[in-house]
């Protein structure tokens, strides 16, 4: 009896293994879990993607693949990455920081297999929602951490209020997102009379709002935020219901500046750390941007065309700060802007193959379906929180992108939104 069980069950695991259907679901599981771990760890994220790549090569349609390719939604990503690849040629960095810095741009690799994957999985939709419930968890240990710190994982000299793993950059991200990407499916639900869930999904988008107001949020975030509602309520919203809303969004906001010192804080140090950088050349992060992007322009314009080459940044900035004091003495190896990042490395080609990225990705969100609105809310938020870091490059916002829009790209694709007519479609106002 034992024997014949044993038997039955290899004979079961054997006709898995050879199911194509089996390995899709796997595939599916891997990139679940990609969603689950980003809010948390970086190793899972490297050791489940590695997972979803093997899960991917068995029953892969090679021809299929290849042809999906050309498209530059997949052609611009792998572009960006060769560029980096070969910029190391160029370069006069020592070899080993030529080759980390292009390393981060291998991520980009995943974008093609993850749209060619989702263009024929239906599970696209799970993956966001475990991604919404992890932050959600997160979020709710962000409020715990806030009032107990010593249950931070963050060792002391890092530790941040309300931070309990990572960083408040990336936690705020995270947060943004979910926030302004659960409009649509509280208007929609609204649309439909369904009340109760459409409450539901207001108080989870309400908590992530309030978490960033009154425990801890980015200046990124501070600033997108708006942009990102403006785009939703500008595509999805009539002019009096933006009125509404907008009222409403000034009045919450006053009322939170007023109760939250967190937030006023942030706020303020806008000012603040630009006086110090002006006055007294003290470095701040806002003082160290501006001394940052003046040095950035100057190297771009040394070599505009192909750049110094991967990983020739740090090398510039310390030869410009010899014999300079305060911010203008600052060394980094990335100058917070995605363009001057790219523009320094690999010049204006670089800068013209990611803008021509962003706007193929723009561009093929330009439907009425939920996933529509989540990869372009994705490609939205990369755009303008690039403006003042190097997102696409970072690890954390450089998986968010390729995640989001990979997996939201892939079921458009699948569900003919390609096919959508030239510019953005707005759907029905209300």
């Amino acid at each position: 009896m034992t024997a014949a069980t044993n038997e039955s069950v290899g004979v079961s695991l054997s006709r898995r293994w050879r199911d194509p259907a089996a390995w899709v679901t796997t595939a599916d599981v891997f990139v679940i879990l990609i969603a689950v771990s980003l809010p948390w760890s970086t190793s899972l994220v490297g050791i489940f993607a590695a997972a979803f790549l093997v899960t991917m090569a068995p029953f892969l349609d090679v021809k299929a693949f290849l042809q999906s390719l050309k498209r530059p939604i997949c052609a611009l990503p792998i572009a960006l990455f060769v560029l980096a690849l070969i910029g190391t040629l160029w370069s006069n960095a020592p070899w080993g920081v030529r080759l980390y810095a292009a390393s981060p741009a291998a991520k980009l690799l995943v974008l093609p297999l993850l749209l060619y994957h989702f263009e024929r999985s239906a599970r696209g939709a799970q993956v966001f929602i475990a991604f919404l419930a992890s932050c959600a968890l997160l979020m709710a240990m962000s409020w715990i951490v806030a009032f107990h710190p010593g249950l931070s994982l963050k060792s002391a000299g890092d530790a941040e209020r309300g931070i309990f793993v990572k960083n408040y950059i990336d936690q705020s991200q995270e947060f943004a997102l979910c926030a302004v990407a659960l409009a649509y499916p509280i208007i929609t639900l609204l649309r439909a009379k369904r009340i109760w869930l459409a409450g539901l999904l207001t108080a989870v988008a309400l908590t992530f709002v309030v978490n960033m107001a009154f425990v801890i949020v980015s200046r990124t975030a501070l600033v997108t935020i708006p942009i990102l509602l403006a785009v939703f309520a500008l595509l999805h919203l009539k002019w009096r219901s933006i009125a509404i809303i907008a009222c409403a969004t000034v009045a919450f906001a006053a009322v939170a500046w007023v109760m939250s010192p967190q937030l006023r804080w942030t706020g303020e140090t806008f000012l603040r750390d630009y006086q110090l950088y002006k006055e007294r050349n003290i470095p701040t992060s806002i003082g160290n941007r501006l001394e940052f992007w003046q040095k950035s322009l100057r190297f771009f314009a040394e070599a505009p065309i192909l750049g110094h080459g991967s990983g020739s940044t740090r090398g510039l900035f310390e030869q410009a700060a010899i014999g300079r004091v305060g911010a203008a003495a600052e060394v980094i190896s990335n100058p917070h802007n995605q363009t001057l990042y790219i523009a320094i490395q690999w010049g204006l080609i670089g800068i013209v193959v990611l803008f021509a990225m962003w706007w193929r990705h723009l561009m093929l969100f330009r439907g009425e379906s939920l996933e529509s609105w989540i990869g372009l809310l994705v490609v939205v938020q990369n755009i303008f929180t690039s403006l003042f870091n190097s997102h696409i490059f970072d690890f954390h916002e450089g998986w968010m992108y390729v995640l989001g829009v990979g997996i939201a790209g892939g079921m458009v694709l699948g569900t003919g939104s390609r096919d959508a007519p030239s510019g953005f479609r707005t759907s029905a106002k209300s």
